[in-house]
């Protein structure tokens, strides 16, 4: 088993026992974390659904991400996945959202250089985790290393927060 598809399966598990669920907000892996989450059998019990909002003005339409803040930040900032994260938890009606914006390359976008990633996942209670990162490699390697940091990013969530139950 893949070590992808062993954090994809730990995950659903995780959510699975305590009855939660995820969806996904992606910009520049665009649907690579859903096709990941979605892989092990049995997701569906736990995998709600995603919004793929490659176009910045999607980020506003569809998720809700405040318009004044991707016109001061652009689409590449921890504010702006955090705010997908909870758009796209809302929408879903899932337990947890789980987004990723980012600049896979070749070229660099709203002055961010490439391999600059920001992921976010919403939680319960109005809680929010981030993680930054500068990753390296061609546009391919980055999509897949985001893809990787961002199932790491909501296992450790879930792990966690093992002893709170969302109800």
């Amino acid at each position: 088993m893949s070590h992808r598809l062993l954090q994809a399966t730990q995950v659903l598990s995780l959510l699975v026992r305590r009855g939660e669920t995820v969806a996904v907000a992606e910009s520049l892996t665009a649907g690579l974390i859903g096709a990941a989450l979605t892989g092990p059998s049995g997701a569906s019990a736990a995998f709600r659904g995603g919004v793929l909002s490659y176009a910045t003005e999607l980020k506003h339409r569809l998720l809700h991400v405040p318009a004044d803040l991707l016109d001061r930040e652009g689409a590449v900032h921890p504010e702006v996945a955090a705010a997908m994260a909870v758009g796209v938890r809302r929408l879903a009606d899932a337990t947890y959202g789980l987004a990723a914006t980012g600049v896979a390359g070749p070229d660099p976008q709203d002055g961010k250089p490439v391999g600059t990633v920001h992921l976010a996942v919403s939680g319960p209670g109005g809680r929010v985790w981030h993680r930054d990162l500068r990753l390296a490699g061609s546009r391919e390697e980055i999509r897949e290393q985001t893809v990787n940091e961002a199932i790491d990013l909501l296992r450790g969530v879930l792990e966690a927060n093992l002893g709170e139950h969302s109800g």
